[in-house]
C-alpha cells in the first residue's frame, strides 16, 4: 500500500519549482551572451578582399580619399610622391635622405608623419609613413597602422580591424 503524505507534495512542488527557476535563469544567462557576442563579430570593421585575392582598402589620409593595399610585410604605411602631393604634402630633394630596400634594389625616401589616417571606421593619428620618390602601383597600407590595431584578422571574405 502506498501512503501519501500532504508534506512530501510540499517538498516535491518547492524543488520542483526550484529546478525550474534555475533552468529559466541559465537560460536567461546564457542567451544574451550569445546574442552579444554575434552582434560584436559583425559590428567589427573589415575590409573587403577582391577579386585579385589582395585586401584593398577605401582609406581616408590626410582627410582625403586614397585606396591602399594592405601589406603586412610593409613595415610602414608607404606612399608615392604623386601620393603625397595629392594630400598635400611638400617635399624638397634633401627630404628624401632614407634608403629603402626592396626586392628590386634601393630607393630614396623621405619620412614623414601623417596627421590622421582612417579605415574601415578605425582612424589614428601620427601615423608614421614613407614616401618613395617613384611611381607605385598603389600606396600600402602597412605595419605602422595595423600594428597600432588591438587586433586583426584575415578570413576568407575580409580582413576585420579591432581599434
Amino acid at each position: 500500500m502506498i501512503r501519501f503524505d500532504p508534506r512530501s507534495a510540499v517538498v516535491f512542488a518547492a524543488a520542483l519549482a526550484s529546478a525550474c527557476a534555475c533552468a529559466g535563469a541559465l537560460m536567461w544567462w546564457e542567451g544574451p551572451a550569445k546574442a552579444y557576442a554575434a552582434v560584436a563579430l559583425k559590428e567589427a570593421p573589415s575590409v573587403t578582399r577582391a577579386a585579385d585575392g589582395h585586401y584593398w582598402a577605401e582609406a581616408t589620409v590626410e582627410g582625403r580619399p586614397m585606396r591602399m593595399l594592405v601589406d603586412t610585410g610593409a613595415s610602414v604605411v608607404t606612399l608615392s610622391r604623386a601620393d603625397a602631393e595629392r594630400l598635400g604634402v611638400r617635399l624638397k630633394p634633401h627630404d628624401f635622405n632614407q634608403t629603402l630596400n626592396t626586392a628590386s634594389g634601393q630607393i630614396p625616401a623621405a619620412r614623414v608623419l601623417l596627421t590622421s589616417l582612417s579605415v574601415a571606421g578605425v582612424e589614428m593619428t601620427s601615423v608614421e609613413a614613407l614616401v618613395i620618390d617613384r611611381d607605385m602601383p598603389a600606396a600600402l597600407l602597412g605595419m605602422s597602422f595595423l600594428g597600432r590595431l588591438s587586433a586583426f584578422e584575415a578570413r576568407p571574405d575580409g580582413l576585420i580591424l579591432r581599434g
